[in-house]
């Protein structure tokens, strides 16, 4: 992940270690989120908020015994 998001290892440690509030500034919020969104994870709004791989990140994973 700190390579993707091009953000020191700490940074992201630091960041998975908390349980609430992160310390992570703005711009360290938007690098995780785009180098999330370029692997293939979306984000979802609306009556469920969460995230799911896209259709196409899935396909590309999808198991060999299914293709």
């Amino acid at each position: 992940m700190a390579r993707a998001a091009t953000l020191g290892v700490n940074t992201i440690r630091r960041a998975e270690a908390s349980d609430s509030e992160t310390s992570l500034t703005p711009a360290n919020q938007i690098a995780i989120r785009r180098a999330l969104e370029a692997a293939g994870v979306e984000f979802t709004n609306g009556d469920q908020p969460g995230v799911r791989l896209s259709k196409a990140a899935a396909e590309r994973v999808r198991p060999l015994s299914q293709t």
